[in-house]
């Protein structure tokens, strides 16, 4: 029950990565808020869950909606950024003007976003953690994924820089760094499901997995915990060795 008594808000948290993590976090003890901009899947990830779980329907790239999060959710011990979106691989001049905001704005841009909702009152009582949900692609960019590696590249820049100016308040910043892992983004930084696709990713990775949403929640659980309570601004892999 690591983390009894603390209140914690998981974004895009009704499936893969996010459901993991705030599954874990309900077993050791928080009370969850699950926010996705799938509202029915929120609602069946804190059905699951139970003890309390509140679901909330939310687009993290929109300020009107995140402030309706914080409005409801109120002051939280722990804030987790885990939504994200890719662009399908390509060549970076053939990524579509589109393809490309929808990528900053829900990776980029929905960290500023949360920062202004939820930073202020973290400051003002002097504690909370922050997680940002980075990745492997921000550490060693894989081909045809430039602008989706340039996004976890400014979260990682992001994470240290938060976790610095946030030091003196008492508020600590960490990001994790998956590799493709078994969620519904798998297909789209493949392009295509195959066999011989996933034998070609799996190659990359020493220990011959694909990280999975429990792992996620396990590590999430340990940066979040007062175990952790030394550790800001770190970028942890979470990638079998992909980054050696």
């Amino acid at each position: 029950m690591r983390l009894a008594g603390k209140r914690a808000l998981v974004t895009g948290a009704a499936q893969g990565f996010g459901a993991g993590i705030a599954e874990k976090f309900a077993a050791e003890g928080a009370q969850l808020i699950v926010a996705d901009l799938n509202g029915e899947g929120a609602e069946e990830v804190a059905a699951q869950i139970g003890n309390g779980a509140i679901a909330q329907q939310v687009d993290v790239s929109d300020k009107a909606s995140v402030d309706a999060l914080a409005a409801m959710a109120g002051d939280v011990d722990i804030l987790v950024n885990n939504a994200g979106v890719t662009h399908l691989p390509g060549p970076m001049e053939t990524i579509s003007e589109a393809d490309f905001d929808r990528v900053l704005a829900v990776n980029v841009k929905s960290i500023y976003l949360m920062a202004k909702a939820f930073v202020p009152a973290m400051k003002a009582r002097g504690s909370g953690v922050i997680l940002n949900i980075a990745s492997t692609a921000g550490v060693s960019p894989r081909p045809n994924l430039n602008w989706y590696n340039a996004s976890k590249g400014w979260v990682i820049t992001a994470t240290k820089a938060m976790a610095v100016e946030l030091a003196p308040s008492g508020v600590r910043v960490n990001a994790l760094n998956p590799v493709a892992g078994e969620t519904p983004l798998l297909k789209s930084f493949m392009g295509e499901d195959t066999p011989e696709i996933r034998a070609k990713f799996l190659a990359t990775i020493p220990l011959g997995r694909f990280s999975t949403p429990e792992d996620m929640g396990n590590a999430a659980c340990f940066l979040c915990s007062d175990e952790a309570s030394m550790i800001t601004g770190v970028a942890m892999e979470v990638d079998g060795g992909r980054c050696i």
